[in-house]
């Protein structure tokens, strides 16, 4: 096991990505072997929809739990920014790029929110939010006098917002999401990994009275991650409401919990310090992959959830050992 993983090709990759992956062809075999519907296209594209507004959540979070932190917000976040800009859209009559701005607006005020109360307020960010969790699924709630919004439709006027998610060329659905959540994804690991911002981020999450002591503006750069992990709940809501439409008020909690998930299973220790964009991208399709082949089974979702459990204690239970051998 150590020769491979000291295998150049390996260690420039990282092991526990090529795990990751090795994990994923191994779900996708072993749904189409139970499922012979799953080889299907739509299936694919039912997963990369599910995917796609759970990938923008866990890109997000990745940034505060890399400083040591948790958002439980993120989903009724990404909820209440779907809802006000949905409203303002289909009740109010505004027009859609405001309606998008205002979505990604609404998501980037929670994330300021929870970064003062956390950074400068020393609140706990457990604390924090669940607090921005209640708040925003009550203002989403108020926001639209407790109706579900739905946002129109491809064939609908200012229905060309679902080209960011699937645009048909040739008569062929095309996954034009993908596409964007990986140049996010990219762009999110350059931050993180090759600028002032990320490395920041990540020595909080390591020591945080060490980057203190050195004279760096802690608070500064924590209410950074916090503030980029709202803006991608904004972005993740337009990813939402361009796969599924309708939004419900007063739900988005069980979202938190697998974009968590899939940041845990990506390799982010919830110590702080540790954090792999590449790994959330992953875990986020493994997770994606993992609802899509237990629906195609005929099974209910409540089984997606005790694997995930499973798959996420597994995770954090690897990531306590291997900071105890490097200790």
């Amino acid at each position: 096991m150590e020769k491979i993983r000291n295998n150049a090709v390996v260690k420039k990759i990282g092991f526990n990505r090529l795990v990751l992956c090795g994990i994923l062809l191994l779900m996708y075999i072993l749904f189409a072997i139970l499922s012979p519907t799953f080889l299907s296209y739509s299936r694919i594209l039912s997963a990369l929809n599910y995917a796609y507004f759970l990938g923008f959540l866990s890109l997000g979070v990745t940034f505060v739990i890399a400083t040591g932190g948790i958002d439980f917000s993120i989903g009724p976040v990404m909820f209440c920014a779907a809802l006000v800009s949905g409203q303002l859209l289909t009740k109010n009559e505004w027009p859609l790029i405001p309606c998008l701005v205002v979505s990604i607006l609404v998501g980037t005020l929670f994330g300021v929110i929870n970064g003062v109360l956390v950074a400068y307020g020393g609140l706990p960010s457990f604390i924090t939010s669940m607090a921005s969790m209640m708040i925003s699924k009550g203002l989403g709630s108020v926001f639209t006098k407790t109706q579900s919004v739905s946002w129109p439709q491809a064939s609908e006027a200012n229905g060309w917002y679902r080209n960011l998610i699937r645009l048909k060329i040739g008569g062929i659905q095309v996954p034009t999401g993908l596409v964007i959540l990986i140049v996010a994804a990219i762009i999110c690991a350059i931050v993180l990994n090759k600028t002032r911002i990320g490395r920041y981020i990540l020595c909080i999450g390591s020591n945080r009275e060490a980057v203190r002591l050195s004279g760096v503006n802690v608070k500064k750069w924590e209410m950074l991650a916090y503030i980029i992990c709202g803006m991608l709940a904004g972005v993740a809501a337009i990813f939402f409401v361009g796969a599924y439409s309708t939004v419900q008020p007063g739900l988005g909690d069980t979202y938190n919990n697998e974009a968590i998930a899939g940041c845990v299973m990506g390799g982010t220790s919830m110590s702080g310090g540790l954090a792999s964009i590449g790994g959330t991208l992953i875990g986020v399709m493994i997770i994606a992959l993992l609802q899509e082949g237990i629906l195609a089974m005929g099974f209910q979702k409540d089984y997606q959830y005790v694997l995930t459990g499973v798959i996420v204690l597994v995770a954090v239970y690897a990531d306590i050992r291997s900071r105890r051998r490097r200790n």
